[in-house]
């Protein structure tokens, strides 16, 4: 949700309650445009769809050529305003990408990429700016090409411009990244060195969630590092096979092993000694219910996979009770005397945000901090605080930005006067009515119609060891 000042009775545009479309010129062809295409019966037959797939496809590159130009434009124009606000140099423009990127629906990482491919492809790549428009290239080959010449000079990057403008349009896009790399490379080979040294600064360790409970670690390293890290994992997984220590693993899951336990020192890769919080429900926890846990910034986990993790680890794992509205499922607020957020306070925020509370930002939290500044008299309280990102945190402080906060959602007000609404988050993602489970068993009675109360006859693993941390954590 976004508020436009034209939809502000006090501002000069105000033309009556409705949405952008209401201001004159070609954001009313574009919203006649976006009408008439919502609305577009399917084709008839496969000629005349394919046709439309075909003119949607150029209208979809015209269009990503347009909004780069006009990305360009907004920069320059923030540059100017901000100038004219005595912000300083390096300071000026320098968050236009994160208002690009809540007018795109996007996070604040995309939005500034957004804004320098744009750069790269309006100011430095004429030829490649010229296919988009036209619709022969998409906005992904467009992509490509700048991304690939992104270390040239201005004029180096007119010569591969140059020399791929009979390609692009032809080749592949994984052809074309090829191309592209080779010409750049030869057009600028005396400095090879000097980028392969500057680019080992730029060496760093990520990590991403992935389905059924998966994640993936990977390291951006110089590739002599890298090429000795794998070896030298791959040599410990053959030398283990060769020792026959291990039958029950392939190489590939050794390896996986092997890299936990040396990057942890511990003795087996399932026992993590390292602080994880995982979120789960009561029910889930102590008994069979389906609702995921959750490990916060990173994202579900199937409730019996965090049961059994849980009970199998032999490091050492605590309990803490935390309560949520039965309404919202958004957690309960807590008020601090302190004027930072840390601690319990600052683990809680991080808790209930999950990711960058920004719109559409899904970055990773590095600062809990005031919405409305304690320079204005803003308290460190629970209300009144925001899990951001370290970008969205420094574009907040920028003149024209503005951030308010209540326990249910987060303002974002930009310069230009548009306003962003988020909602909290749960803080457990789960059905308002639970599905109904599947029967695994033919004849199997419906859960309907089994008894109420059913009795174990004995603990399972899971409830035994809880039982027992309760009961040392309560006394």
């Amino acid at each position: 949700m976004y508020t436009h000042p034209s939809d502000d009775p006090d501002h000069p545009d105000y033309r009556g309650t409705g949405s952008w479309a209401r201001l004159p010129g070609i954001t009313t062809d574009i919203d006649r445009w976006c009408r008439t295409l919502r609305d577009l019966e399917p084709a008839d037959h496969a000629w005349e769809a394919q046709t439309r797939i075909r003119a949607l496809e150029e209208l979809t590159s015209a269009a990503a050529a347009a909004q780069a130009r006009e990305a360009v434009a907004f920069h320059r124009h923030r540059q100017r305003e901000d100038a004219a606000n005595d912000v300083p140099k390096r300071e000026q423009g320098k968050y236009a990408g994160n208002e690009i990127a809540l007018a795109k629906r996007v996070s604040p990482s995309t939005g500034r990429k957004f804004l320098s491919t744009s750069k790269a492809v309006v100011n430095d790549l004429p030829h490649t700016y010229e296919a988009l428009a036209e619709g022969s290239i998409s906005e992904a080959k467009a992509r490509i090409i700048a991304d690939e010449t992104a270390w040239l000079t201005s004029d180096e990057r007119l010569f591969v411009d140059e020399a791929l403008k009979d390609r692009a349009a032809v080749a592949g896009s994984r052809r074309l990244r090829t191309e592209a790399r080779s010409l750049a490379a030869n057009v600028s080979s005396d400095n090879a060195h000097e980028r392969a040294e500057a680019a080992g600064a730029h060496r760093h360790v990520s990590v991403s969630a992935l389905t059924n409970g998966m994640a993936m670690v990977s390291a951006t390293l110089p590739l002599q590092q890298a090429v000795a890290a794998y070896e030298s994992l791959e040599a410990a997984a053959t030398e283990r096979k060769i020792e026959g220590q291990d039958f029950d693993r392939s190489r590939n899951q050794l390896m996986a092993d092997i890299f936990v336990e040396r990057l942890t020192g511990q003795d087996s890769a399932t026992d993590v000694p390292t602080e994880v919080h995982i979120v789960m429900e009561a029910e889930s926890l102590f008994s069979d219910g389906q609702v995921p846990a959750w490990i916060p910034s990173y994202g579900p986990l199937p409730a019996k996979t965090a049961r059994n993790f849980l009970a199998a680890s032999r490091a050492r794992s605590f309990i803490r009770r935390m309560f949520t509205s039965p309404e919202t499922g958004q957690m309960v607020g807590m008020d601090s005397r302190r004027r930072t957020f840390g601690g319990l306070l600052r683990r809680m925020v991080v808790f209930r945000d999950d990711v960058c509370r920004t719109p559409w930002c899904d970055a990773p939290i590095r600062h809990a901090d005031h919405a409305n500044p304690v320079a204005e008299g803003g308290k460190t309280q629970w209300s009144n605080a925001s899990g951001l990102c370290a970008a969205c945190n420094y574009a907040k402080e920028h003149p024209g930005w503005k951030h308010e906060a209540t326990v249910e959602d987060l303002t974002v007000s930009t310069p230009t006067g548009e306003e962003y609404q988020t909602a909290t988050a749960p803080f457990v993602t789960k059905f308002s009515h639970p599905p109904p489970r599947k029967n695994t068993t033919p004849g199997e009675p419906t859960p309907e119609t089994k008894e109420d109360v059913v009795d174990f006859p004995r603990l399972s693993p899971a409830e035994a060891l809880f039982e027992e941390l309760i009961l040392r954590d309560t006394g």
